[in-house]
């Protein structure tokens, strides 16, 4: 009787050991593990980043550490490394891109200084602490153990992981979108800080100068969902509308419709 309670505990043993291993391994597919628990987190980070996964998948593979896969290697559980490459180079051209369309004024040598205040870990991580990716991550114990959700390093890094999903799941539209969305108004500040300008400012002074009314600024438009608008506006002096301008805040679009005027008064 003794030996064959043994045997039934060995067997006991082995059945609960497959089936702790199905847990992880299939825990680990639906993102279950340190961080993200359930479809519904993952459905939460979307709604902030503005876009909806058609592959959530890729969103999982974006907020795997390596020191998660390092630990679980019997898993399906590859990590963000790549796809942490691929969304460098992704934010780095749709800065650019964005910074060349937006600002016609700025030099190269502004637009390469610009774009390296926005895309370092100093711009990154605070982004990805106010999105909570910290709270998304999956980690490994030791990682955990050591404050990994908080560190600038892994925020920074799951942010452009999260960029090179985005891109693989939709393509450069849908990527570039979500980036203009986060970063709009870092952009508008990096762009004043290099130039020192608050064309605003100018466009006051260079009326008051010239006898002229002083300038309002009106909203004419007001499109998308609330975590991807766009405003356009218009600035007048007296009746007399003299510029317009576009952006993803109410601030940045009288910069530019005050930008827009200048020029046409030759300033």
């Amino acid at each position: 009787m003794a030996a064959k309670a043994l045997l039934e505990e060995g067997e006991f043993y082995i059945l609960t050991q497959r089936y702790l291993l199905l847990v992880r391994r299939f825990g680990a597919r639906e993102g279950r593990g340190v961080g993200v628990t359930d479809n519904g987190n993952l459905a939460g980070l979307e709604e902030q980043i503005g876009y909806r996964m058609a592959d959530r998948s890729l969103l999982r593979v974006a907020l795997t550490h390596k020191s998660y896969s390092n630990e679980h290697p019997g898993v399906d559980a590859p990590h963000n490394e790549r796809l942490e490459f691929l969304g460098d180079a992704v934010l780095d051209l749709c800065i650019s891109d964005l910074l060349f369309q937006r600002y016609p004024q700025l030099s190269e040598g502004d637009l390469t200084r610009v774009r390296a205040e926005l895309v370092n870990e100093g711009s990154l991580a605070p982004l990805g602490e106010r999105l909570g990716l910290g709270g998304y991550l999956l980690l490994g114990r030791g990682e955990e153990s050591s404050g990994g959700r908080q560190k600038p390093s892994l925020l920074a890094d799951a942010l452009e992981a999260v960029l090179g999903a985005v891109y693989r799941d939709g393509g450069m539209s849908a990527v570039s979108a979500v980036i203009e969305a986060l970063l709009a108004n870092q952009i508008e500040q990096a762009v004043q800080d290099r130039q020192g300008t608050d064309y605003k400012t100018r466009l006051q002074e260079r009326l008051q100068a010239s006898g002229g009314e002083l300038p309002s600024y009106q909203l004419l438009e007001a499109q998308g969902p609330d975590h991807q608008k766009s405003y356009v506006v218009e600035v007048h002096c007296g009746q007399q509308a003299i510029g317009t301008g576009r952006g993803r805040t109410k601030k940045a679009a009288q910069q530019q419709a005050a930008y827009q005027a200048l020029l046409r008064l030759g300033s």
